[in-house]
């Protein structure tokens, strides 16, 4: 047993590694608010700054001092092997690299795991079209108005759950969208079906500024919460659990879009991305047409650039 793993038995392990001396943890809070604040300098996204925090404190509570060296970075890394999956682990790596650098120490960055890559999705997660419609008509069913508007709206567009805050009582009247997201910017133009849909949404709820989709106390929707929402149609709409998440609409949206356009790089375009390859992973020719029987056989009365995947029986 070498020195490290002697501290770690010794001190006890929890959550985010050994336990540690409250001098400590009052310690780790301060070096985090700075961290906070050069992140924010950076311009990263309020999720991302979240992320890296979370990530970063485990890594500091697990190393018990600001000091790091490479040796213990490599026993943090394994440690992640072990309790997580290697693409949250990764995830989890980036952040600490990241922290790494920023104080200087770029000789104790670590690698990220290797991983074998998947070209495409699995099935056992893929969201049929069918299925969302059922969600749809699940949320209608038990009242849900405000997740049965934001289940179509995603669908409608493909924007991430993130990017809800940007559709606007001022973006129907536009009939586009304006999405900022990390530091980039694109237009979206929104289909008329959604618009009308929308701004019927917005007389009944009194909506007349602003963004469309905010809690009673006028926030954006935390995307926790719309994830937890649409947990509670699953069972209703007979639809696996495992596929019901907001970015499972995102790919829905993609892979009907591909099988009607087949332009890989107007997808990556629309959706935000800046690599093919992140566009590439959002279907698969093999099951396309289990998910989307027809492609946009009974969308074609709208033009290519106004694209839903909602089925008319649902308008």
């Amino acid at each position: 047993m070498n020195e490290l793993d002697q501290k770690r038995n010794s001190g006890g392990a929890r959550e985010f590694g050994w336990e540690r001396e409250p001098e400590w943890r009052t310690k780790v809070g301060d070096i985090l608010g700075e961290y906070r604040l050069h992140l924010v300098s950076q311009e990263k996204s309020g999720n991302t700054i979240e992320k890296y925090i979370r990530d970063v404190k485990r890594f500091l509570l697990y190393a018990g001092s600001e000091r790091s060296e490479r040796e213990m970075v490599l026993a943090y890394k394994s440690s992640l092997k072990e309790q997580y999956q290697l693409s949250s682990a990764n995830s989890m790596l980036m952040a600490v690299n990241h922290y790494l650098k920023y104080k200087g120490l770029e000789e104790c960055r670590v690698s990220a795991f290797r991983q074998q890559r998947k070209i495409f999705s699995e099935e056992s997660r893929q969201l049929s079209r069918k299925e969302y419609e059922r969600l749809v008509l699940e949320a209608r069913k038990r009242g849900m108005v405000q997740m049965e508007h934001i289940l179509q709206t995603i669908g409608m567009t493909g924007i991430r759950v993130g990017e809800l805050a940007f559709i606007t009582v001022e973006a129907l009247k536009q009939k586009a969208a304006r999405i900022h997201f990390k530091n980039k910017e694109r237009v979206i133009l929104l289909p008329k079906s959604l618009r009308v849909l929308l701004e019927a949404y917005c007389r009944r709820e009194n909506i007349r500024h602003g963004s469309i989709f905010i809690t009673q106390g006028g926030k954006a929707l935390d995307r926790r919460t719309i994830w937890f929402q649409m947990k509670k149609l699953c069972q209703g709409a007979g639809v696996l659990a495992s596929k019901v998440f907001p970015h499972n609409l995102r790919h829905l949206f993609a892979r009907c879009y591909y099988e009607k356009e087949k332009d890989l790089v107007r997808l990556a375009d629309y959706l935000g991305h800046s690599s093919l390859e992140t566009t590439r992973r959002y279907y698969d020719k093999q099951i396309l047409m289990a998910s989307c029987p027809g492609g946009y056989t009974v969308l074609l009365k709208y033009p290519p650039e106004q694209l839903s995947i909602i089925n008319a029986s649902i308008h």
